[in-house]
């Protein structure tokens, strides 16, 4: 291929990660237990000005704890939206409940509110019962309409779980996502803004749901002098290690955010004489992370452009690129599941790409992608 792999979103080590994880070695602190882990867990919590964080081994596993706090059990049902990765909806079948689909709105590709009151009314009507909780998620890093989906919510008394593991960083109204809802959800993956190597974060004001998801995930093992369990618990905690590494690029996330943002930017003027591209603007009040540069395709009326092809034609210049995700009401494995949609969230997985991204791309590296995308939109 001669030119070197370009990576949708590699992870980046800032160097100031070595020192705290020395201090992990040192102490002889490598296990789901020791001092890096607390200080991780105020770091975060400062930083989103939220009161109460737990440092988990996934953001999968945050909302499967967060689900289970709630109260959240078999047969059961949990709003969802269904433009996102699995791991937000793969854990409410965890718990045995049944995940209710929701379609997006097509100015921030998020949770429709409109839509998920009306689907609220009819499994109500349908069910005799509410569902028992909402898992809203905000999609490669831009702000849902978080304020209209709290008001749905509130009015029909149902807990919200905000999804942010993509968006750590972004703010509505100058407030971080992840602290509206009644529990955040944050994630450390390697692809991440930030990354602790795998890891995951749930956050809350209350004291007593961050208490009981560190119990939880640690074997729910109970205060006595040999092990005894009173209820069912996982393996769930983050290690000290990994925390380690997650002090170290909390100093780094502003400037992760910056140079993700720094992409947008230059992908988004670049191609801004292309009709055929487009790209998602940030509506009044939201500010993105930009964690994924994301783009939608619109057909000429001389030429048909297919992402899919698009995307082989960038990897055989050695660059990584994705499609937008599969809507989880057209998985497989959710088929059975009910589903309320509108066609926004299938028609951007069939026109969508996202671009490489990662906060460690060079000027050089961005424009060989402007230039292989060109000449997928200049045939």
């Amino acid at each position: 291929m001669g030119h070197e792999r370009i990576w949708l979103s590699s992870p980046h080590m800032g160097g100031q990660e070595l020192p705290f994880i020395q201090e992990a070695f040192e102490a002889n602190w490598i296990s789901p237990v020791g001092p890096h882990i607390t200080a991780f867990e105020k770091e975060l919590a400062l930083y989103n000005r939220i009161d109460h964080v737990a440092a988990l081994s996934s953001g999968t596993a945050a909302i499967h704890l967060a689900l289970i706090i709630l109260g959240v059990k078999a047969g059961d049902e949990v709003m969802c939206q269904t433009f996102t990765f699995s791991g937000s909806c793969n854990p409410i079948a965890y718990t045995g409940a049944m995940p209710v689909f929701v379609d997006s709105e097509a100015d921030t590709w998020n949770m429709d509110p409109v839509l998920l009151e009306e689907a609220i009314i009819d499994r109500i009507k349908k069910k005799g019962r509410k569902p028992a909780a909402i898992v809203l998620v905000h999609l490669y890093g831009m702000p849902s309409k978080i304020a209209d989906i709290q008001n749905v919510a509130r009015k029909f008394d149902i807990p919200l779980i905000e999804d942010a593991a993509e968006a750590l960083g972004s703010t509505f109204q100058g407030r971080k996502l992840g602290t509206f809802g009644d529990f955040g959800i944050y994630s450390f993956n390697g692809n991440k803004i930030i990354t602790t190597s795998g890891g995951g974060a749930l956050a809350s004001n209350s004291e007593s749901w961050i208490q009981k998801a560190r119990f939880l995930a640690t074997q729910a093992r109970d205060p006595a002098p040999y092990y005894q369990h009173s209820e069912i618990g996982y393996n769930y905690r983050l290690s000290n290690v990994s925390a380690a590494i997650g002090r170290g690029q909390m100093l780094v996330l502003d400037d992760r955010v910056k140079a993700r943002r720094a992409n947008f930017d230059f992908y988004s003027n670049a191609l801004s004489r292309f009709e055929e591209v487009s790209f998602l603007s940030e509506p009044i009040g939201a500010m993105s992370n930009r964690w994924l540069t994301t783009i939608t395709f619109k057909n000429s009326d001389n030429q048909e452009i297919n992402p899919e092809k698009v995307r082989l034609k960038l990897e055989e210049e050695n660059i990584e690129s994705r499609p937008l995700w599969k809507p989880m009401h057209l998985q497989p494995v959710f088929s059975d599941c009910p589903a309320y949609v509108t066609g926004v969230a299938q028609k951007l997985f069939e026109t969508g790409l996202c671009l490489p991204s990662g906060s460690n791309l060079t000027e050089s590296q961005r424009g060989r992608v402007v230039e292989a995308l060109r000449k997928q939109v200049m045939r």
